[in-house]
């Protein structure tokens, strides 16, 4: 993935947004801008984390309006990788943690895993969310299942639904555990991303004896379950 033009289109997509009240570009993007600049010029990484923290008090929890040509662009550089439905602040946290170097991986990776650690629910989802775009892919794949094992609705939502990620990269077993989680915590499965394409031997067996049981139990099926067998 080209995370230069991934950074570009995420920032044109704030810079469309209209501002509820003028109609004009949103305040926000002022100071992600300003924030930007003094960053590059210093990279410390206490600068980093603040900026992070402190986006929803300068970008608002508006869901984003995006145009069906830049929903476009954003597929076609990371295939899969969607924001409808996101907040602004939601996108702008995705859109700053694209402005970290990555040219050193054990720097980089350390960076933002330290947010993981640290990080409330609204910046765990916005975390999680940007697993797709995030550099060393491959990095990530053991936080990922820390997502899906999380107990926080939404949190869960992040990681596995209409995010690329867990489908590109998650082994079997880990596949195989998200999927369940989903129909256990009631997900709408028909949102994740490979369902029908990660079908495999041992996670139909597992989904045979779950609906088995539902079925002597009396009680319904989840809704989208022969998707995943």
């Amino acid at each position: 993935m080209n995370i230069l033009q991934m950074n570009q289109t995420l920032f044109y997509i704030l810079e469309q947004q209209p501002d509820a009240d003028a109609g004009v570009s949103t305040p926000g993007v002022a100071y992600l801008r300003q924030q930007t600049e003094l960053f590059q010029q210093d990279l410390k990484t206490a600068v980093f984390y603040r900026v992070f923290t402190a986006i929803p008090r300068f970008v608002n929890k508006q869901v984003l309006t995006v145009p069906p040509d830049l929903a476009f662009s954003l597929e076609r550089i990371r295939p899969g990788f969607t924001i409808q439905g996101w907040t602004r602040d939601r996108l702008a946290r995705v859109w700053w943690l694209l402005q970290l170097p990555v040219d050193g991986q054990e720097t980089y990776v350390k960076t933002i895993s330290e947010l993981f650690k640290a990080a409330e629910m609204n910046e765990l989802v916005a975390l999680y969310s940007a697993l797709p775009v995030l550099a060393y892919p491959e990095a990530w794949r053991f936080q990922a299942t820390e997502g899906v094992r999380n107990n926080i609705a939404d949190v869960q939502s992040a990681i596995m639904l209409n995010n690329p990620y867990p489908a590109d990269y998650l082994d079997e077993a880990a596949w195989n555990q998200l999927i369940l989680k989903a129909f256990f915590t009631e997900k709408d499965v028909s949102q994740i991303i490979g369902l029908t394409e990660r079908k495999n031997a041992r996670l139909t067996q597992t989904l045979t004896d779950y609906v088995a049981e539902r079925r002597a139990a009396g009680r319904s099926l989840p809704e989208g379950i022969e998707l995943a067998m």
